[in-house]
């Protein structure tokens, strides 16, 4: 994992080396530590990245956060799935495995200072729902972008799909959906699921660049200008929201589910029998 810059960053003290948070200039840097498993969001990881999200708020100089994967090979390769015959193999444990990632999501989804996500390689299920909270993306050439739950035989949660359908429509977002195929940066262009795509071998320059220059701006104007469009996007609950936990908890607890992670873990394809 290359550093966000000089010798002036400032690391925050958290109690996973999992997750990495540190500050310079302006920018708080929030790195996905875990390149041996491209980076796959673990229980432990999860909690990390809802202590970060809380320093970052409250650290007075940091004015913009930018998250990135380590090792350059993936931003984050979704939820560590090797943990979830331990910690979510049905409905009860999803729930308890729920409040601790939901933390870490809604701390980066309710940061108050701007989002960018710097991502290169893979950006997949959980890791792109980690993605969808950030205000801006900014990707390389072959970063690849998908949500395999339907390979899987689990469901994924009305929050992501909600971001994903405001950002790319409703017809997109069933595509990802429906097919769980990866998608291409330049696909990913196109729908707006991504801003921009950083010239080759400039990811990081560009990044810091555009991360500095926001750092530079009236705090107070940008922090407005978030809120605002915040108020514009947000969905509220309804009982159609807890209509569909519902069906998502029906996933964790099928039979469809246990055979998606085992063919997961023998390296096979899953046969799914809709129960």
């Amino acid at each position: 994992m290359s550093a966000p810059g000089t010798s002036n960053a400032r690391r925050l003290p958290l109690t996973t080396s999992k997750i990495v948070a540190e500050v310079e200039d302006g920018v708080g840097w929030l790195t996905f530590n875990n390149p041996e498993r491209r980076n796959a969001v673990s229980l432990e990881m999860w909690q990390g990245l809802g202590d970060a999200a809380e320093a970052f708020e409250a650290d007075a100089q940091v004015r913009v956060v930018v998250m990135r994967g380590a090792g350059g090979q993936s931003f984050a390769a979704g939820a560590d799935i090797s943990e979830f015959e331990q910690f979510r193999a049905n409905a009860e444990q999803k729930e308890a495995y729920g409040k601790i990632a939901a933390r870490g999501q809604l701390g980066l989804a309710q940061l108050t200072k701007p989002l960018i996500a710097m991502i290169e390689g893979f950006c997949i299920g959980g890791g792109l729902a980690l993605a969808l909270t950030a205000d801006v993306r900014i990707a390389t050439a072959g970063s690849r972008f998908g949500i395999p739950a339907a390979k899987l035989g689990l469901g994924y949660e009305y929050a992501g799909i909600a971001a994903l359908a405001r950002l790319v429509g409703p017809s997109a977002a069933k595509d990802i959906l429906f097919s769980a195929r990866f998608l291409a940066a330049d696909e990913a262009l196109r729908i707006g699921l991504v801003n921009t795509i950083a010239d080759d071998g400039q990811l990081h320059q560009q990044v810091r660049a555009y991360a500095q220059g926001i750092a530079g701006n009236a705090p107070l104007t940008v922090h407005a200008a978030k809120a605002a469009v915040r108020a514009f996007e947000r969905y509220s609950a309804t009982h159609e929201a807890e209509a569909i936990e519902e069906l998502v908890n029906r996933c964790f607890d099928s039979e469809d589910y246990r055979e998606g992670r085992r063919a997961f873990m023998d390296k096979r394809t899953p046969h799914f029998k809709g129960r």
